[in-house]
């Protein structure tokens, strides 16, 4: 494995423990800036509209820097995002700092999928995807649970602290294991990059992202108060439960770099359809302890089998340049991140309480997946037509 990987699952480790851990503090952090917790499910969706106006202009902007020098950039940016979140004075300060956290992940996931491609033969693509995800992975089995429990101990403001360093020691690792410059023929131009988003192919890909991955969101946002209110734990009880979901995405991503590799779409509806599967049983299974465990730990295990496989395939559909739609498709799982959030708020709002996002999610995800089996059947048209 390239030392280089280490360092994208480094850097993925402290992106995943920036977006995640605020999910499981949602209740103090509401109570600390004095709102309701479907209030505060908004700063979730403003760090999510900071990756999807970020991911776009950074990586445009940075199309003639060499791709190191874009990582060390954006995870800079991270860490001072982060910072600013344990700085903020109130609701409306606190957003803003979300939305500019936000604002390098795109970039930093979407040059990151394209170097971990790029620095392995290409028939091992879906593992060294697989390697800078785990660093996501671990966050939420690691990093998410002790930031929770340092949030619950010291206070909220201490968790975004904790981040920031995790920034800054990013940083560190990609200047110095990551190679100034990657192969030539790999560096290409904005003009080229614009030019894949002419493939309806790439569109539908993000459309996929958006819908299917929108499911994990609608539940995963309000999951603390889901698994005190309604399954009946303890709020100290979340740093366990976070740990499991974390092990079911750990799962999840040792899976799809198995078998995404060989067999992509396959792969993709078989995650995609379990994800559903599970969402739906979510809405009564939350009622039992036991069972409520079980199902958090399965929506981890195909939630995140979906990412690698979600991500090898727009690089897939736009071979040749694939930066920028890359950097789009993070966007589209932050604008599911953003739509599962608010989703899942109106079915609170609307009296179906907190399994009713569960049951959002489980639709989510079914549009996902039709949206996928119509790629498919797109791909397989076009090898009829070019056999003819």
């Amino acid at each position: 494995m390239p030392l280089a990987l280490l360092a994208l699952a480094v850097t993925a480790f402290g992106v995943g423990t920036s977006e995640f851990a605020i999910m499981g503090l949602l209740p103090q952090v509401a109570q600390g800036v004095g709102v309701s917790i479907p209030d505060a499910g908004g700063l979730i969706t403003g760090y999510a509209a900071g990756v999807i106006v970020g991911a776009p202009l950074l990586t445009a902007a940075s199309a003639r820097l060499p791709r190191r020098t874009t990582l060390m950039i954006v995870a800079a940016l991270l860490a001072a995002g982060s910072a600013l979140s344990a700085l903020a004075s109130g609701y409306g300060l606190l957003l803003a700092a979300r939305v500019v956290a936000g604002v390098p992940q795109g970039a930093l996931f979407g040059v990151g999928s394209v170097v971990a491609a790029q620095l392995v033969p290409p028939e091992r693509r879906a593992s060294a995807m697989s390697v800078m995800f785990g660093g996501f992975t671990l966050a939420n089995v690691a990093g998410v649970p002790l930031v929770t429990w340092l949030g619950q101990t010291a206070g909220w403001r201490a968790t975004f602290w904790a981040i920031a360093a995790l920034g800054a020691l990013s940083m560190a690792g990609i200047a110095a294991l990551v190679p100034r410059r990657l192969r030539p023929e790999d560096e290409t131009g904005l003009r080229a990059e614009l030019a894949t988003l002419r493939r309806p192919q790439v569109w539908l890909a993000m459309a996929v992202t958006t819908a299917g991955f929108g499911g994990v969101f609608a539940s995963f946002t309000y999951v603390t108060p889901m698994m005190t209110t309604v399954a009946g734990f303890s709020g100290s009880s979340m740093t366990l439960l976070l740990v499991v979901f974390g092990l079911g995405m750990a799962t999840g991503n040792l899976v799809s770099g198995r078998f995404a590799g060989r067999r992509l779409m396959p792969s993709l509806y078989v995650f995609l359809a379990g994800l559903s599967i599970v969402l739906s049983l979510f809405v009564m299974t939350a009622h039992s302890k036991v069972l409520a465990v079980c199902t958090l730990f399965l929506l981890g295990v195909f939630g995140f089998a979906t990412v690698p496989a979600l991500q090898l395939r727009i690089l897939d559909k736009a071979a040749g340049a694939p930066t920028l739609a890359s950097a789009l498709n993070l966007s589209a799982f932050n604008i599911a991140n953003a739509l599962g959030a608010f989703l899942g708020g109106m079915a609170i709002r609307a009296g179906y309480g907190y399994t009713g996002p569960n049951a959002v999610g489980a639709v989510l995800a079914a549009t996902g997946l039709a949206l996928a089996v119509c790629s498919g059947l797109l791909d397989a048209r076009a090898k009829a037509a070019i056999a003819r």
